[in-house]
């Protein structure tokens, strides 16, 4: 037997409210706001506003901070508590995603792993990523989570056509995404390169040289998140000094952390096109934003085999 709409419910961490109100549009379910309130001491209370006995959860919880990662597994852990019938998890933006190798001898904590594995202990059913920066964290489990990369490359296409560009080369900031970059780039039938990055320090990149393929072309960079901006700038620098006539930016998770903004204007990068997957990210004069949430909710309706 089936299971129908009514025996389906969309929640979120506070994080995420807004991009969970999208995709229950999208899937013509209702969106229901988790209670939460702060006690005195600094507590936080949950609760539930209806029965999830015997129903198919969908919890949508990117984890950009320890509160969010925190609650995440608590509605988890709830969700079981009151014998949900399955748990389903999409996580939008998966914090300390580029932490999930540890340097040899430097003794450090690889917690993009350790991190996923916290949330797979929590026992959901399923859980979607999007847009990982490495495919290692899906793996972070012993079997009995059902997990999923949900790659947005088909909605990058086609907002790359709506804008209706020509003499265009895609531009992989460094040579790890190169292959991700080669994928979009056959798709839209156009020249792409990679540029040659070194790290050198946590959160500190050196960009040495671009390909002349960018030569009098307009120039879209494209990587998986921007965070401080600052080798995806050193990349549209030495695009224009490689004679590229104008940058565009364009990443997925658009955390734009610290002063970023603030250097994207100073370097003369006046458009960032990226996803919805970070929260609060709005388009706005620098930004242009599209949505997941069709993706979203289409993953979900063939996962849970719902009637529509």
């Amino acid at each position: 037997m089936s299971a129908t709409n009514d025996d389906k419910i969309i929640i979120s961490n506070e994080a995420s409210e807004a991009l969970g109100r999208r995709i229950a549009q999208y899937m013509d379910i209702p969106f229901t706001r988790v209670l939460k309130k702060f006690f005195t001491d600094g507590e936080i209370y949950h609760a539930f506003p209806e029965d999830f006995s015997g129903r198919d959860v969908i919890i949508v919880g990117a984890t950009p901070n320890d509160e969010s990662h925190l609650e995440l597994i608590d509605l988890i852990d709830g969700c079981h508590y009151y014998r949900a019938r399955t748990v389903n998890v999409v996580i939008p933006y998966l914090g300390y995603s580029t932490m999930e190798q540890a340097k040899p001898d430097a003794n450090e904590i690889p917690k993009g792993i350790t991190r996923t594995r916290q949330i797979f202990r929590a026992r959901p059913d399923f859980v979607a990523f999007i847009d990982l920066h490495s495919e290692a964290v899906l793996h972070a489990h012993h079997g009995d989570v059902q997990t999923l990369h949900i790659n947005t490359h088909n909605l990058i296409v086609q907002k790359i056509r709506e804008l209706k560009l020509s003499n265009f080369v895609l531009v992989s900031p460094d040579y790890g995404r190169s292959k991700w970059v080669a994928r979009l780039a056959g798709q839209l039938n156009a020249p792409h390169t990679a540029a040659d990055k070194d790290r050198y320090a946590m959160d500190k990149t050196m960009v040495h040289q671009v390909a002349s393929v960018v030569k009098d072309k307009l120039v879209i960079i494209c990587d998986d998140m921007i965070r401080t901006g600052g080798s995806i700038i050193q990349t549209a620098l030495r695009c224009r000094e490689a004679g590229a006539r104008d940058v565009i930016l364009f990443a997925t998770h658009l955390v734009l952390a610290g002063q970023s903004r603030q250097k994207f204007k100073e370097n003369g990068i006046v458009k960032i096109i990226g996803a919805d997957t970070y929260p609060g990210v709005e388009s706005d004069e620098l930004l242009d934003v599209f949505s997941v949430a069709p993706l979203v909710a289409s993953t979900l309706k063939r996962h849970l085999g719902a009637v529509y």
